[in-house]
């Protein structure tokens, strides 16, 4: 099913985000000043190491398309997941929503990663959970390896930080902040619609289950 879906990606290369890209920064025109075609190749490129790395899908992030919501930050504020206020990575440490919107708005390009994790069922609570840790694994690395290139690229990535088995917040300074990552959803942002705005799947079909995340880079 994955290298199904691959070939699939494979195959809308240039449509919906990458024509929105084209369209944007057109023939001559880009960030950095360097040549549209170029820059747009090279990010092609990094939507292939991305597949290659292991995710399941990928593509091109638009960052005018990022909008923070306030009924994102709400749902965090309701504290269900018991780590608002307890992880220095989720909100409110992680920047108000005007923060998190000017941060993001610095930056140039970005990548959006997922994996597809399969189910026997709808209560396969099992493989949902190692879907995510999944991506939680293939997000720290590629991060890693996107580093030498883009060494100021801004990970979201999903769910709360777990660098640490037990965040040292609020008691004292994170213990690793040049690992620490907050998610999409910490800095306010509705996944789905990131997701539809840049022509990259957020369901893939029944009994499945997909994780997201993206890097910002400039």
């Amino acid at each position: 099913m994955r290298r199904a879906r691959r070939e699939e990606f494979a195959e809308m290369k240039w449509t919906s985000a990458f024509r929105r890209f084209a369209e944007v920064f057109g023939a001559t025109g880009c960030p950095s000043g360097n040549q549209g075609g170029y820059w747009l190749t090279n990010m092609n490129e990094l939507v292939e190491r991305a597949l290659r790395h292991g995710f399941s899908h990928a593509s091109l992030l638009d960052v005018s398309t990022l909008a923070v919501r306030n009924e994102v930050r709400d749902m965090c504020r309701a504290d269900k997941c018991n780590r608002y206020g307890k992880n220095w990575m989720c909100p409110p440490y992680c920047g108000t929503l005007k923060d998190n919107e000017r941060r993001m708005s610095e930056y140039e390009s970005g990548l959006i990663v997922q994996t597809t994790g399969e189910l026997e069922d709808d209560f396969d609570y099992e493989s949902m959970k190692d879907a995510g840790l999944r991506q939680k694994r293939l997000f720290a690395s590629f991060r890693s390896e996107l580093t030498s290139d883009y060494p100021g690229l801004l990970p979201l990535g999903n769910g709360t930080c777990e660098i640490c088995e037990k965040c040292a917040c609020p008691d004292s300074a994170c213990q690793f902040p040049e690992k620490a990552i907050s998610s999409m959803e910490a800095f306010g942002l509705v996944v789905s619609d990131v997701c539809e705005k840049n022509g990259i799947g957020y369901y893939y079909g029944p009994k499945t289950i997909t994780y997201t995340g993206c890097y910002l880079l400039r």
